[in-house]
């Protein structure tokens, strides 16, 4: 068969569900919780996948003697033996020295319900969480059967300009949550609880007010026009991870002048050595953060687009 046809056949598959391609993609992208969304009777079975992904180097730590890399290591504490994944389990000290072993099914059974349901409790505007209650974005996605009524909160929030407030377990953890239909998805923030932000009374704050903090009617009056003047729409596709580019090329451009250190091998003299080559990160970095202020200063008045 040739090419053409088979894209052409390929075309005339009937279009899989949402459930059905979740189903497919367990190789490929993993859910990272699956449970329902409920709120009053109405059951939504999804899927929760990561909104966010890393955009940071994969940097080794080495040692600087010979360049051999450090790793990470689980030991006992009494005896100084390395223990292995498979003989470590989690523990509640509830006496000095004595604990309480906890399985993963203690976690589960503990409140079966909370770990599986994302329930709903309220609903709220937008503006009224502030932003530091925002924690990690996460994606749902319906799960087999729950197209409609996936819709249905997703119309309803757009409709009503609203976001769900609820909560969840997940990975032994309780975690308070907004639902917010973004488009055609319900996006989830997971948010965290008024107990875990420490209190700006703590800080060494200026005064309430301009006046008090000896800032001149001027001053004010040029810094309100230059943010007017910097106001625009949001367009997040306008910001990107330029260090994490600059750092790249330096890298590229020490591989290319062979400015690179090769891990001493760990062999006989006589026997054949093992080469890597390894670089030097530690001289870039230092390099790269060194010549970061002035690029730095020259971008702030653009970012601060983000606020």
């Amino acid at each position: 068969m040739s090419k053409r046809k088979t894209r052409t056949a390929a075309r005339r598959k009937p279009r899989k569900s949402a459930a059905d391609r979740s189903e497919g993609r367990k190789g490929a992208r993993r859910a990272l919780w699956r449970g329902a969304v409920s709120f009053g009777l109405v059951y939504i079975p999804v899927y929760l996948y990561s909104a966010a992904r890393e955009s940071t180097l994969d940097l080794d730590l080495l040692d600087s003697r010979d360049f051999s890399p450090v790793g990470y290591q689980r030991y006992n504490k009494r005896t100084g033996k390395v223990v292995d994944w498979a003989d470590v389990v989690k523990g509640f000290q509830y006496r000095k020295g004595e604990y309480v072993a906890l399985s993963d099914e203690d976690f589960r059974q503990a409140n079966v319900e909370a770990s599986q349901t994302i329930d709903i409790d309220s609903f709220a505007e937008r503006t009224d969480i502030p932003p530091e209650y925002f924690e990690q974005p996460y994606y749902l996605e319906p799960a087999k059967g729950g197209d409609k009524t996936y819709a249905l909160l997703r119309e309803a929030l757009l409709q009503t300009g609203k976001i769900a407030i609820g909560s969840f377990v997940m990975r032994s953890r309780q975690h308070l949550c907004a639902l917010v239909a973004q488009g055609r998805v319900l996006l989830l923030n997971t948010l965290r609880f008024a107990e875990e932000l420490r209190p700006a009374a703590e800080l060494d704050l200026p005064p309430a007010n301009a006046r008090s903090a000896k800032i001149s009617a001027r001053e004010l009056s040029m810094a309100t026009r230059l943010i007017e003047e910097m106001t625009g729409a949001w367009k997040p596709e306008a910001f990107e991870d330029t260090y994490r580019k600059d750092l790249m090329r330096r890298i590229k451009e020490k591989i290319r002048k062979r400015q690179t250190h090769v891990l001493t091998p760990d062999v006989e003299p006589e026997a054949q050595p093992r080469t890597a080559d390894i670089i030097d990160l530690t001289a870039i970095l230092r390099q790269s953060l060194e010549s970061r202020g002035s690029k730095a200063a020259a971008r702030k008045p653009k970012r601060r687009a983000r606020g």
